[in-house]
């Protein structure tokens, strides 16, 4: 039997693979924020919108709305809608349609929206803390991942 280091098939081990590294990564990183969430009564997508409508609290975009925070998830109105649906049920945003185009939907946080952010800074720090995560290896990490990013998908666009 021919060994996969002899016949130049290494490029095709999966440990070799950058997207299994990536795809392997991103679950174990969401499965060690699911604990988290659960306190927060949110889900990781739903999380992430909460981040950007935290960010637009402090910085508001021109237009706050459900477009918007889909090209900055980089995710369809069609998995958007029923995520932002359950965030306005629980109380923690609040979705109107432009008086000038009905078909746009405003998105603004809430009183308890603004509020669990303050919930989840101390969360977030306990997380990393508790796994000894090295935090200057992480926005090494993080800025890398950033420019792969760019040039897989906001450059392909």
């Amino acid at each position: 039997m021919i060994s996969a280091s002899h016949t130049g098939d290494e490029e095709l081990q999966l440990d070799n693979q950058l997207c299994f590294k990536l795809y392997a990564a991103s679950r174990a990183v969401i499965r060690a924020y699911k604990p988290m969430l659960e306190q927060l009564g949110l889900t990781y997508p739903q999380y992430l919108a909460m981040l950007v409508l935290w960010e637009w609290q402090a910085k508001p975009p021109a237009l706050p709305t459900v477009k918007a925070l889909g090209e900055r998830l980089l995710l369809d109105s069609g998995t958007l809608t029923p995520l932002l649906k359950r965030l306005e049920q629980q109380g923690l945003l609040q979705r109107k349609r432009s008086l000038d185009d009905e078909r746009e939907v405003h998105l603004a946080l809430t009183q308890a929206g603004c509020a669990l952010r303050e919930r989840v800074l101390p969360l977030k720090g306990q997380l990393l803390c508790e796994r000894g995560i090295d935090l200057d290896a992480v926005v090494v990490l993080r800025d890398q991942l950033g420019l792969l990013l760019d040039q897989f998908v906001r450059l392909s666009h």
